[in-house]
């Protein structure tokens, strides 16, 4: 039996060999408990003191002899949902001190499709008002599908986060999808872009994407890059002729 999960829930290795002992002998006494995990007398009853502390293990006191009995194994269920609120009522000073941090991470690397999806949601959980991209190649589209960008957009517009995309002229037709979304401003370059990264600014945030047969990608939280990269970007939007119509051609 895989007990890996019984680990990951707080469990120690003696407690989950008590534990399954009880489960297969039910209500019995610490000796034989003691012989069927083989563990020493005194190592199952701290197990027992500690199991009963998290509510799976009970014992009454039959005469003179003490009989011990596991849970129902669905406790442990409500065990994991008692873990989870009271790290919900943790998680609110733990962000305090995460804020109160002198110095953030300056750059984070994200690997793999999966990787770069958790990338791109980053960027929208800044705060930030504008999502401002440019250089997304047709790669970005094959390594991660349409449906993920109509969900990832639509998550975007939901949040109240204007885009502002910035492709190459080779592509319109991505163009023309994009910029039939709401919240969506879409404008061309003629300007010689890399093929295969993507540069996207939102809030404090700088993503840098390389759309590589396995993409990755680097997340950089600083307001001063952040702005740096912004007026950058904002040369190349306004270079952009505002009057450049997207001709409607079959994706």
């Amino acid at each position: 039996m895989d007990t890996s999960i019984l680990e990951d829930l707080g469990l120690t290795g003696a407690e989950i060999k008590v534990f399954l002992a009880l489960l297969e002998l039910g209500s019995t006494n610490a000796g034989s408990v003691v012989e069927k995990s083989g563990l020493q007398n005194a190592v199952v009853h701290r197990a027992f003191h500690s199991l009963a502390e998290k509510g799976l293990v009970s014992s009454i006191l039959e005469g003179k002899i003490r009989r011990y009995s596991a849970a129902n194994p669905s406790h442990l269920l409500e065990f994991v949902d008692e873990k989870k609120s009271r790290l919900q009522t943790l998680l609110p000073e733990l962000e305090l001190k995460r804020k109160m941090a002198k110095t953030a991470p300056q750059a984070t690397l994200f690997q793999g499709v999966r990787g770069t999806k958790e990338l791109l949601y980053s960027l929208l959980e800044t705060g930030g008002k504008e999502y401002a991209s440019y250089g997304g190649p047709i790669q970005s589209n094959e390594a991660l599908g349409e449906y993920f960008w109509e969900s990832f957009h639509n998550r975007r517009i939901k949040k109240g986060v204007t885009a502002k995309l910035l492709f190459h002229t080779s592509l319109n037709s991505w163009g023309v999808q994009l910029s039939k979304k709401k919240k969506t401003q879409v404008r061309l370059t003629s300007q010689a872009l890399e093929g295969l990264t993507e540069t996207i600014i939102c809030g404090n945030r700088v993503g840098i994407v390389l759309w590589m047969e396995k993409p990755y990608g680097f997340l950089m939280e600083d307001k001063a890059v952040a702005d740096s990269y912004r007026k950058f970007f904002d040369v190349l939007w306004n270079s952009a002729p505002e009057t450049r119509s997207l001709k409607e051609e079959k994706w």
